[in-house]
């Protein structure tokens, strides 16, 4: 992927950033990643008084790229509210490893990794359906 591209997904994070509903936290977070189709989805966190409930930046971005159609995740980015890349929680992780799979490249800190770096070992659904044909046998 060409550095124009990292260019365009890390300022579309940046830019949704500002849009994040972050009152209790004040750590506002937004997402971007780029689609196999070559849209851009993106997404914000948004906060809740009920914190457990509170929605990371990444559930927003992957739902916007199931309401979009769907598809699979090529390159992904998260800024915080300075702008600075930042690493997805456990959580979000493994919803971006359910729809870019391992191949899906990570932006970090430490610069861009497949989601087999970023999450080695990861669970996904592959695991689920060896469990299902040993069960219809």
């Amino acid at each position: 992927m060409d550095h124009l591209k990292w260019e365009e997904i890390r300022a579309r994070a940046r830019e949704v950033s500002r849009q994040a509903y972050a009152p209790y936290s004040g750590y506002p977070v937004g997402a971007a990643a780029l689609v196999d189709d070559g849209r851009i989805v993106v997404g914000c966190n948004v906060e809740n008084a009920a914190y457990g409930v509170t929605l990371c930046a990444e559930c927003g971005l992957i739902s916007s790229l199931v309401a979009g159609g769907g598809g699979r995740l090529v390159a992904f980015t998260c800024v915080n509210g300075n702008g600075e890349v930042i690493m997805p929680c456990g959580r979000c992780r493994q919803l971006l490893h359910e729809h870019g799979g391992a191949d899906l490249l990570v932006d970090t800190p430490e610069g861009v990794k497949t989601m087999a770096q970023v999450l080695p070992q990861a669970f996904g659904p592959e695991d689920l359906s060896k469990v299902t044909e040993q069960a219809t046998r």
